[in-house]
């Protein structure tokens, strides 16, 4: 089980969470939490913003979206990862090869077909980790990978 501080430890729902491993990362790094670990957590996030923002509006814009779109996007999702889980070495944020699947969906289906698109994803997603297929990852081979990576950097210079 994992260990909540003791103000936390008090919330029924927390404790029930916390007791089948599926408390948010945030409520259990709180214990240990100090100022020379926020400072770091700060340098950390205005550099991660410094990078990722502008990265975000660049996809906004090549996606055919306005570049508010893509600040919201980066804002509301560092949020909600940061909030929900992850870890000390985990980073969520924009990814080039994205670019390319998020175009061909506003040019065909339009901004509210990109909407659909995200909300079948996350259910998908939601679905695989509740049952545990998000392991079957691991039988997928390196070529694979290697090779669908090669393909997306052909068709974005193509």
């Amino acid at each position: 089980m994992t260990q909540l501080p003791a103000r936390l430890a008090r919330v029924p729902l927390l404790r029930a969470l916390a007791r089948r491993q599926l408390l948010p990362r945030l409520f259990t790094a709180i214990r240990g939490y100090n100022r020379s670990i926020a400072i770091a957590d700060i340098s950390a996030g205005v550099t991660v913003g410094f990078v990722a923002l502008p990265l975000a509006m660049a996809f906004a814009i090549a996606s055919g979206l306005p570049p508010q779109a893509g600040l919201y996007t980066a804002i509301v999702t560092g949020f909600l990862v940061s909030a929900l889980g992850g870890s000390r070495t985990q980073i969520a944020g924009p990814t080039g090869a994205v670019v390319i699947v998020v175009a061909g969906i506003v040019a065909k289906h339009g901004v509210d077909g990109l909407f659909l698109c995200a909300m079948m994803a996350g259910v998908l997603l939601i679905i695989m980790g509740a049952t545990g297929m998000g392991t079957a990852v691991r039988f997928i081979p390196r070529p694979v990978v290697v090779g669908f990576d090669q393909d997306v950097c052909s068709y974005a210079l193509f």
